[in-house]
């Protein structure tokens, strides 16, 4: 059986604490990720990243491989040297990416047959394939090549992407070298709760050292979401790391965390925060808005983030309203800082086991953003991506 990287610290009823063991050091859960899709996270230098407190950072192999190319980044020392963070990283194999964003696929037993997003260019990627390539890019822990299905699927379409997913996972674990690099599978079976028993039942008797819930957080409501979680959590072995994949929002991941997840990523606080969307104990608040014209103070007064420390909430607006660059660079140290400070209280108050209470007092203070509005916004987004009737199994 393979050795578990994650060492479990302490608890406070599914809540945990643990210290993840990676080849570029090791590092404290629960753990956010921040992304940064092409090796940076957008509008900061790994110095701005290192100073918030980050300790880890995700990367996608998908953007990589088609921009500037794997081998390139190779050729500088691999993605620590090219991007200048010496922290780990995981990679996503770029599963979703690749059924979102390419105008055409088709999915074989083989693997998938793809047209890039940039320039119609088509590739072909394979589980051993998907596999190389993030070990040529170096991270710490890599993602087997799966099936990503839209939350709604249809049965067929579910069942097939969680077959696939299942024999892909076989050859990624079987194609992976000796580098010491964590490779997760990620399970998968849209919201239909057999499906996913399946996916996590199978994955789970290959013995990764750590697996991943894909294909969530997609457009479903968040109740739909976390009776998902819940089933697939019921599955999995509690000694290994968990993984909730594109899940981000502050009161999400007290929700995960509460499930015993330990990984989360998103880069929802990042693309709010080029909005002028900042966090705080409250809610997120536009800046853009006239009310913060003539306000000469911090845009939270009890915040420790360079942005806060330094510039009032009406210079923040004035930024914004004038389209300064610089306006997303301070507002995304804000959401990251909120983000990572959030995380610290999380730790503290599993190891004090008094999570549930500060879950309970953090979300009767912050004013999520409306369910309704949510959902109909992710449903634009996705079919801005893509056609769902797109036949893609071949």
């Amino acid at each position: 059986m393979a050795e578990s990287p994650i060492r479990l610290n302490a608890f406070s009823s599914k809540a945990r604490t643990g210290e993840l063991s990676l080849l570029h050091g090791k590092v404290q859960t629960p753990l956010f990720l921040p992304v940064g899709s092409q090796a940076t996270v957008r509008s900061l230098t790994p110095h701005d990243l290192k100073d918030i407190g980050i300790e880890m950072i995700l990367c996608n192999a998908y953007h990589l491989y088609l921009r500037p190319g794997v081998e390139t980044i190779k050729k500088a020392g691999g993605l620590h040297r090219f991007m200048g963070w010496d922290g780990p990283i995981l990679t996503d194999s770029g599963g979703y990416q690749i059924f979102s964003l390419s105008s055409f696929r088709q999915i074989t037993d083989e693997g998938v047959t793809f047209r890039s997003h940039i320039d119609g260019s088509e590739h072909h990627i394979t589980p051993e394939y998907a596999v190389e390539l993030q070990e040529k890019l170096g991270a710490d822990i890599i993602m087997a090549l799966d099936v990503c299905p839209e939350s709604h699927a249809k049965k067929d379409y579910i069942r097939r992407a969680v077959e696939i997913t299942t024999r892909w996972a076989k050859r990624c674990k079987k194609a992976q070298g000796a580098g010491g690099q964590r490779l997760f599978g990620i399970i998968q079976g849209g919201l239909d709760a057999a499906m996913r028993k399946i996916s996590a039942e199978q994955l789970g008797e290959m013995d990764f050292p750590g697996l991943a819930i894909g294909g969530l957080s997609l457009g479903e409501s968040k109740t739909e979401m976390w009776d998902i979680v819940d089933v697939t959590l019921e599955c999995l072995a509690e000694d290994k790391p968990c993984y909730l994949m594109g899940v981000g929002s502050p009161e999400d991941i007290l929700e995960g965390v509460s499930r015993g997840i330990d990984i989360f990523d998103s880069a929802l606080p990042t693309r709010v925060a080029r909005n002028g969307a900042l966090y705080t104990k409250t809610g997120r608040k536009n800046i853009k808005r006239a009310y913060y014209k003539d306000k000469m103070e911090p845009l939270d007064a009890g915040c420790g983030c360079y942005t806060c420390r330094n510039f009032t909430a009406a210079y923040l607006h004035h930024l914004f309203r004038s389209e300064e660059l610089l306006a997303y660079r301070l507002a995304t140290i804000h959401n990251l800082y909120f983000m990572y400070t959030l995380m610290q209280s999380v730790h503290a108050a599993i190891v004090e086991d008094k999570f549930e209470t500060f879950k309970r007092k953090f979300l009767n203070g912050y004013k999520t953003t409306d369910e309704e509005r949510r959902i109909e916004q992710k449903a634009r987004n996705l079919k801005a991506k893509r056609d769902m009737d797109r036949q893609d199994f071949q």
